[in-house]
């Protein structure tokens, strides 16, 4: 420390960007900084325009925030911000980062980006967060590089050691030695998009081809860092507090939940459930169609009507409203026909432009993800996981039955909730009543754009082909489970599997109605023997299809005296005399007389 030397402006409060040179430091800070990631700065090149909120938008949230970045005795150090894909939140961290820089109290943010190699590893955070933090103060520099010179190999050790050497200790040299006002020290560290970090670098190529490992690598590197913050920053008295924004993914979840490791510890915001962007939204498109309106010399060339539809079909999601000014405002195309397309637009339009097309690369990439993980794990091996996902969004989502309905589908119980393990940014679980509980999607245009083959593309599922797999395994359910329980089961007290055969006998005849591809599997289905004994069809298939009604008729009277067939028809009779089930005699009788 003999040869230190440093400038300090007078009467200055704090010292930042000075230049720091000590003889035996300077390879230990030029090393640091070969291990950094610059574009994950927030005002670097790479992020050049990076989006982030309108001045008169998002003004609770920001504020909310502000208010705990600035209470610096407040019990919790942590906040945590969670969202559905598109919500805002690397808006609003940006914002939060300039709000920050300017009142010179961030001490450093990491932009974490999956497109980006450079920054979509963790092996960049720390080193990145030590340098900024350095930069702030010549004897926390030099203290950091001198670490890294006397352990050059500190970068390959883990997250937790190299928090405690490049920061951790450092700080608290910085403390002992007197020479800085720590009341003065910028404190904010923001990390945004956690979900983003990766096991290992990751170039976009391989981003396409996630498996269950390297996902798991990725969860488990995610909590590592959680877990390294929780250890290293907030269980010692420095005065760092913490913003890190996610989708409400596997690592921050799990940590999150009750019983988690940080719920005690975090100030939780809920970004997609807390807060109605939907004036915000408004307010987004104003001004922007406002801007558009003086380029073009027309300023009425929208109306308020519109800005308010489009908020509406928003569903909250910002990325919604964003991607129709992006295709709106498109340099060598009239605004005035784009957003006419735009509002005119419905889901079963042939799709000759695409407005939506950022928002579907976003879903597109969510699913991909997702299939890629639950199709590699063992036990789920067969399963199909876009099938499934159709199902999920035809009938599981917002209905209170969907453990039934994994039940007929011959899955585990909570298999939903394994399901959507990693669509937890498109669909999330919730109360809307006492006793009341169903998975919901996040945005409306979820369904859209699985509903049509030239948005979804290669996810894409017909609704037919779903309908016809909830027809078979409606069929397995009522002929393999013990429906003579029912005689001796109060009207008042059905078990759980005497619900799902309700439901299955309930649904399917709606499910057959809808099967379109009854003729290619559900005949060959029927053709196993133990499946003969289901009764025919209703009369819509005889209808539709009568000769697929004859080869199954032909399996109806081959095994018409089966004893299983009385059993059902029994079970069916007192099924429809439950009172509670008054809403299934439209469906029962034209079973029984099939029998």
């Amino acid at each position: 420390m003999g040869d230190l030397h440093y400038l300090e402006a007078p009467n200055a409060t704090h010292v930042t960007n000075n230049t720091v040179v000590t003889s035996g430091s300077i390879d230990g800070w030029k090393t640091l900084m070969q291990h950094t990631a610059p574009n994950a700065l927030h005002n670097s090149s790479a992020r050049y325009d990076a989006p982030k909120c309108d001045e008169d938008t998002r003004v609770d949230v920001i504020s909310g925030i502000m208010g705990w970045i600035k209470d610096r005795n407040g019990p919790q150090r942590l906040l945590c911000m969670t969202g559905a894909a598109g919500s805002g939140k690397s808006a609003l961290q940006q914002s939060i980062a300039e709000c920050c820089a300017g009142r010179h109290i961030l001490g450093a943010a990491y932009f974490i980006s999956a497109a980006d190699a450079s920054r979509n590893g963790a092996f960049t955070i720390v080193p990145t967060i030590a340098y900024q933090l350095g930069l702030n103060h010549p004897i926390l520099q030099h203290t950091i590089a001198a670490a890294v010179d006397h352990d050059p190999l500190i970068f390959t050790r883990s997250l937790q050691t190299q928090m405690d050497v490049l920061i951790v200790r450092p700080f608290e040299s910085l403390r002992r030695s007197e020479q800085c006002d720590l009341s003065t020290f910028p404190y904010a560290i923001l990390i945004d998009g956690l979900d983003e970090c990766n096991g290992e670098p990751s170039t976009a190529a391989t981003l396409r081809h996630v498996n269950a490992t390297t996902k798991c690598k990725a969860e488990d590197r995610q909590a590592e860092l959680l877990t390294a913050i929780k250890t290293s920053l907030l269980n010692t008295d420095l005065p760092f507090r913490i913003f890190i924004a996610s989708r409400p993914e596997w690592a921050i979840r799990t940590a999150l939940d009750t019983g988690g490791y940080l719920k005690e510890l975090a100030y939780h915001i809920q970004l997609s459930d807390q807060y109605d962007a939907t004036e915000d939204m408004c307010r987004f498109l104003r001004k922007r169609f406002q801007s558009i309106g003086l380029s073009i010399g027309d300023p009425h060339w929208f109306t308020e009507g519109n800005i308010e539809t489009l908020a509406r079909a928003g569903s909250g999601q910002f990325v919604y409203v964003a991607t129709v000014f992006k295709y709106v405002s498109e340099r060598r195309a009239s605004p005035v026909h784009r957003l006419k397309t735009v509002l005119n637009w419905r889901p079963d339009d042939g799709q000759v432009t695409r407005p939506f097309e950022a928002l579907d690369m976003l879903y597109t990439n969510i699913v991909l993800n997702a299939k890629e993980a639950y199709e590699a794990v063992d036990t789920h091996s067969g399963r199909d996981f876009l099938l499934l996902f159709k199902i999920l969004i035809l009938v599981v989502l917002d209905c209170s039955a969907h453990d039934h309905f994994g039940t007929i589908l011959n899955l585990e119980r909570n298999a939903w909730g394994i399901f959507t393990s990693d669509l937890h940014s498109l669909v999330y679980f919730k109360e809307p009543y006492p006793y009341w509980t169903c998975f919901t999607a996040y945005h409306k245009s979820l369904r859209d754009f699985m509903g049509q083959a030239s948005r979804a593309r290669e996810l894409f599922v017909p609704e037919a082909r779903a309908y016809t797999h909830l027809a078979k395994c409606c069929m397995r359910y009522i002929i393999e489970s013990p429906v003579l329980e029912f005689r001796r089961v109060p009207e008042k007290d059905l078990s759980f599997s005497e619900c799902c055969m309700a439901y299955a006998i309930r649904y399917l005849a709606d499910y057959l109605a809808r099967a379109v591809a009854i003729d290619d599997e559900i005949v060959n289905f029927t053709r196993k023997d133990w499946a003969g004994d289901l009764s025919g069809v209703t009369d819509d298939l005889k209808k539709r299809e009568p000769e697929a009604a004859a080869i199954m008729s032909k399996y109806v009277e081959k095994w018409k005296h089966v004893v299983v067939i009385e059993s059902f028809k029994e079970a069916c009779s007192k099924l429809a005399r439950f009172s509670r089930f008054n809403c299934l005699t439209y469906t029962i009788p034209g079973l029984l007389t099939a029998i």
